[in-house]
């Protein structure tokens, strides 16, 4: 099936590569130039794992191709999937803009049916704002559908995740678009991955529900965590102990210094500006971005207890990025954690595997932020090691060499990627979250 893809960000490079391998011919439409060039070498603008290898196939088998033309991509395809961002405004609604503008240009260019289709997170009955959209540049009597197929795609492990779904949810309102769907992710329901069908505006309402679900996991089992450390109980055994309820699950439960990235924030925020719309207060999600904003307050105040004043001192940040096995930054706690600190007076040395280009954009280096390519080198007569985001490669550290390097042996650990016991008899002070 030949499959358009209007989008060249995160969800739309992972959609139209996955697809591609999928055995579909997929044209991806990029408004940047310098990007589609990029593209078409087959070099990604995004660390996600596996990606490069699935650009790389599909560009080789000529089954991968990318163009600035939206025309062409319409032309292209009766398939046509928007994939655009949708970033909060300042009221914590989603600026919808991009998908107005793809709809009106696809109704604009269209001579024959085509099936648009959301994978963008959008507000529930955005496809009735898209199809009269369509309606009202169309100037010519031609059929079309408007369906919803959210994307539940975990950054770090996105492209797995497209491969092997929990669920595909596709929410249509034809027979048609229904049969269209069922034959493009045939591949792989025949492999029993199930495929959920709604009606347009249930699937739109899914995926909002489910990230803010999932959000208020985060936010409660930090709350727990700081219910253990007043107790001197063991967060992660508590977390343990609920998981084994089949009704709550162990995933999402890891206590640390919040949630961040592209979708949960917004996605929250948009959530609680959809229950206003419609006249709900929904107390439970405001309280739950509150509990979150606090962690980089809560985590701050235990650099500050452990340090006493941070002026002149030497501290060394492993991780920048919001979560493993990506370079995302937006939202990541690092965000505020590293101002403050430089605003204390701290001399920051910072590392991350993959996301430091992306944080120097924003914190270009100086005198007092300086980063380093290697995690030893950042530890080098620090006076304090903080560990903001959960990568396997400081699991994995050697932490006996870590600590022949610093100054004062001081880990504050903001992800409980070590285990106290463990830390305690190589030498350090170590504090972590939710555990003695």
């Amino acid at each position: 099936m030949k499959v358009t893809v209007i989008g060249g960000g995160y969800v739309g490079l992972v959609t139209g590569a996955c697809f591609s391998h999928l055995g579909n011919e997929v044209l991806i439409v990029e408004k940047v130039p310098e990007k589609v060039e990029q593209l078409r070498q087959g070099k990604s603008p995004i660390y996600e794992p596996g990606l490069d290898e699935l650009l790389k196939e599909g560009i080789e088998k000529g089954t991968l191709l990318f163009t600035t033309d939206i025309k062409e991509g319409v032309d292209f395809s009766e398939v046509i999937f928007i994939c655009v961002g949708t970033p909060s405004l300042p009221d914590g609604s989603a600026d919808l803009s991009q998908v107005e503008e793809v709809a009106r240009l696809t109704a604009k260019n269209m001579n024959s049916y085509k099936l648009l289709i959301e994978k963008s997170t959008v507000p529930v009955n955005t496809h009735q704002l898209v199809k009269k959209t369509v309606q009202r540049y169309l100037n010519r009597d031609v059929p079309f559908d408007v369906a919803s197929n959210p994307e539940f795609l975990r950054e770090g492990s996105a492209v797995y995740d497209f491969l092997n779904p929990d669920r595909i949810v596709v929410g249509v309102e034809s027979e048609r678009a229904r049969e269209i769907m069922e034959e493009l992710y045939r591949p792989l329901t025949e492999k029993g991955f199930p495929l959920l069908i709604t009606d347009p505006a249930t699937a739109e309402l899914i995926k909002h529900a489910s990230n803010s679900f999932l959000a208020m996991k985060i936010s409660f089992i930090n709350m727990v965590a700081d219910l253990c450390e007043k107790t001197g109980a063991d967060v992660e055994l508590v977390a343990e102990g609920m998981g084994y309820d089949r009704r709550i699950g162990r995933e999402f439960l890891n206590a640390g210094i919040g949630y961040g990235g592209s979708c949960f924030p917004k996605d929250v925020k948009a959530f609680i500006k959809i229950a206003e719309d419609v006249g709900l207060d929904f107390g439970l999600l405001k309280e739950v971005e509150k509990i979150n904003s606090e962690r980089i307050t809560r985590f701050l105040e235990k650099v500050l207890n452990a340090l006493w004043t941070l002026k002149d001192k030497k501290i060394a940040v492993w991780g920048l990025a919001f979560k493993p096995n990506t370079d995302d930054i937006r939202e990541a706690p690092s965000l505020r954690i590293v101002p403050e600190l430089l605003k204390k007076g701290a001399k920051v040395f910072a590392y991350d595997p993959q996301a430091v280009e992306n944080f120097r954009r924003i914190f270009p280096p100086g005198e007092d932020l300086i980063y380093t390519g290697d995690k030893y080198e950042a530890v080098k007569s620090a006076e304090a090691l903080l560990i903001l985001t959960e990568w396997e490669e400081f699991a994995k550290a050697d932490m006996e060499k870590v600590r022949e390097l610093m100054e004062l042996p001081v880990v504050i650990d903001g992800r409980n990627v070590f285990k106290p016991e463990k830390m305690r008899e190589l030498g350090f002070e170590y504090y972590s979250i939710g555990r003695a």
